[in-house]
């Protein structure tokens, strides 16, 4: 029978808690949310138990990464669905701070990140976010002190800049990344799908369509110029205002010339109505 997970929403409260999970020398795993949790969520949880031999999940809508213009008010809550998803895999403790908790009154210190966050990519249209992530996952590390941190790979540049940060700052914490988890379709699971109409939810999974044929055709040896041309094509004939479709090196993310250059990563973004989707694939 699963068990109810301890909710903290203090420091002190938390600290006091993962103190505990610690009192037999148990390694603790981190699992950073915003709520609103899906199967993607279910399966970084079920990675984090594998690492570690506690689990906590965060679940904390941060208002510093959302931009004046982002649905920072609309953003879905569903606190008596998570919680029971999260007992029903016997997470141990849940840390759910009130933003008074993050940012309280006088808070004026911000991580500002560089390397893989001004790679040109979410940076150009979002230029506030990665600041906003990058501190609210340094608070998280220092407050939440566990050995590893799951982070799922469909958010692909903000793995890499969480990743980097985590490494500069010697947090001593280790950043996993999880396979993004999709329906049978091929859309990748987020928590804005629910905004799509049922006609938008059809035509969203030309986004896994077309980076599966631009993908395909850098494996086969065609230049990287008309085979993402061809996949740009496809997501912006069927409806899509395109932010960014491009093929990148997966560790830097640096621009790349030829699928010599390293390991690479097709990463896009793309509006369908009012909703921004975002996804990635390697390139074999």
């Amino acid at each position: 029978m699963s068990r109810s997970p301890l909710i903290t929403r203090t420091v002190p409260a938390l600290r006091r808690a993962v103190d505990t999970l610690r009192k037999r020398k148990a390694t603790v795993a981190l699992v950073p949310t915003m709520g609103a949790l899906h199967d993607g969520h279910v399966s970084l949880v079920r990675l984090a138990k594998r690492r570690a031999r506690r689990v906590v999940v965060s679940i904390f809508v941060n208002p510093t990464q959302f931009a004046p213009t982002e649905d920072f008010g609309a953003y879905p809550r569903t606190w008596k669905a998570d919680i029971a998803k999260l007992a029903a895999e016997d997470v141990d403790i849940v840390w759910h701070p009130g933003v008074e908790a993050m940012y309280p009154e006088g808070f004026t210190t911000r991580i500002v990140p560089e390397g893989p966050a001004l790679a040109g990519l979410e940076d150009r249209f979002r230029p506030h976010f990665f600041g906003g992530v990058a501190t609210v996952v340094g608070k998280l590390f220092t407050q939440c002190r566990p050995d590893v941190a799951i982070f799922g790979e469909k958010d692909f540049q903000q793995l890499r800049v969480v990743t980097q940060m985590a490494r500069d700052l010697d947090l001593g914490v280790k950043v996993i990344g999880s396979r993004t988890i999709r329906e049978r379709d091929g859309l990748a699971m987020s928590s804005r799908n629910v905004y799509l109409s049922a006609e938008e939810r059809q035509t969203a999974t030309m986004l896994y369509r077309a980076m599966k044929e631009s993908a395909g055709r850098i494996q086969a040896g065609e230049a990287i110029t008309p085979a993402m041309a061809r996949g740009a094509e496809m997501i912006t004939a069927a409806g899509f205002v395109l932010d960014y479709f491009e093929v990148r090196h997966a560790e830097t993310l640096a621009p790349v010339n030829s699928r010599t250059d390293g390991p690479l990563r097709i990463l896009v973004a793309a509006k369908l109505g009012a909703t921004r989707l975002i996804d990635n694939i390697p390139v074999r």
